[in-house]
């Protein structure tokens, strides 16, 4: 067992271990018909701003910055923020989730977050398509960087895997990937009640 830990990287656990809380995440999608129409859509970039601003409040930790030193530019809640404002939102709470959350727990947070930005390539297309969205009004925070996604994305992963963590520290990264998708599985399920 322990030779098949040694060999398995971080980020193919985390892909993984958490593969059944994707799939939960696209069937809450779904269920909540986020492109029916804006006001769906809006609540949708509701619960994404909040739970942006519970990632970005881990990019605090020094050590998280050390393994990514390019996540200040990564982040997504002020994107989300001006799409709120273009669709009449203004966002209620200043709660953060986050507050206790350590290392390398953060980084299971900050691995949902990133991966996210993979899916969000289909989810800018049924914006387009359905509600008449750009990376200019309404939907900038689910518009790729500049320099690609996968190319972000397999940057972060490899940054993961150098890290070389233990596997006690492997399955605090497991884990807090698990409470990320718990909370934004949380947002979801209570969209409509979002403020």
């Amino acid at each position: 067992m322990n030779a098949t830990v040694e060999t398995t990287s971080l980020s193919q656990r985390l892909k993984t271990e958490t593969g059944h809380e994707h799939d939960r995440m696209e069937q809450l999608m779904e269920k909540a018909k986020v492109f029916a129409n804006k006001t769906n859509y809006a609540q949708h970039t509701l619960a994404q701003y909040y739970f942006q601003q519970d990632v970005e409040n881990l990019y605090r930790h020094a050590e998280v910055e050390k393994i990514i030193p390019d996540l200040e530019v990564r982040g997504r809640s002020q994107a989300a923020l001006q799409d709120l404002e273009d669709l009449g939102i203004e966002p209620q709470s200043e709660e953060i989730a986050t507050l206790n959350v350590g290392y390398p727990e953060a980084l299971g947070w900050i691995y949902v977050s990133k991966g996210s930005t993979l899916g969000a390539a289909f989810l800018f297309k049924e914006a387009q398509a359905k509600l008449g969205l750009s990376a200019e009004f309404g939907a900038r925070n689910l518009a790729a960087y500049p320099e690609g996604r996968m190319r972000v994305w397999k940057r972060f992963k490899q940054a993961l895997d150098d890290a070389h963590f233990s596997k006690e520290d492997q399955d605090k990264v497991i884990q807090g990937a698990l409470d990320g998708f718990s909370r934004f599985g949380e947002l979801l399920e209570n969209l409509d009640q979002l403020k």
